[in-house]
């Protein structure tokens, strides 16, 4: 894997990846970070607490565990907020240790410097089984695709697959529909995808889909309800 991927540095200063085979960066070249603190922390675990404020753990579903940026972050909310969260995340093609041992996260940020050592911590933990990486955060991460996972009823689904231009079998009806029939009621998809084409699907499946300001360097991102 190490020598299809490179590190890169976006423009917030943090790290994301360089993929050669797909031609595709992991994150938002205009910031990585800030993309994720945008999608998935606050257009996310923001918003849905904001609707569930009594509900706990909060149960979450990635697709996409990549340099493990979005983990992590959840990692950091759960701690500061102290609520407790269950993640679930798949990742295929784990990156080499050669590579998010080099992973910034954590500089660009002086708040939440001290949480940088876990970041480590989440990347070495076990694949394919539960580990409880603080007091307020248990993570599974498998070693599995998206087509053969288990999956279990979730409150949120952050879907941070390669673009559908990139991995199509990711962002089909079929494998939206495998996700968010497992979303609780009153539960949220978000992702930083914006095509018409995703949001008529989500549609069809019977989701409440909002389309949002995206991160730097995009204009609109896709938020889903379940009903």
């Amino acid at each position: 894997m190490s020598e299809q991927v490179r590190l890169i540095i976006t423009e917030d200063g943090s790290h994301t990846v360089y993929h050669e085979g797909h031609k595709e960066t992991y994150h938002n070249p205009h910031g990585a970070f800030k993309e994720s603190i945008h999608v998935f922390m606050l257009y996310g675990l923001d918003a849905w607490l904001m609707r569930n404020p009594r509900k706990q753990p909060i149960r979450i579903f990635e697709v996409g565990f990549g340099t493990g940026l979005n983990a992590w972050l959840t990692l950091v909310w759960a701690e500061q907020n102290q609520i407790p969260v269950l993640y679930h995340t798949i990742e295929p093609h784990p990156l080499s240790e050669e590579i998010y041992s080099q992973l910034n996260y954590g500089d660009q940020d002086d708040g939440i410097f001290h949480y940088k050592t876990y970041l480590q911590r989440l990347h070495k933990a076990n694949w394919n089984e539960g580990t409880v990486m603080s007091e307020y955060f248990n993570m599974k991460k498998e070693n599995i695709t998206l087509a053969d996972v288990k999956l279990y009823p979730t409150d949120i689904i952050f879907f941070d697959a390669f673009s559908p231009a990139k991995q199509p079998e990711l962002w089909t009806k079929e494998m939206l529909g495998k996700v968010s029939n497992e979303l609780n009621q009153g539960g949220a998809l978000t992702t930083y995808c914006a095509t018409g084409e995703l949001k008529r699907k989500l549609i069809e499946l019977g989701l409440t889909v909002e389309t949002l300001p995206g991160p730097p360097g995009k204009k609109e991102m896709t938020r889903a309800w379940k009903p």
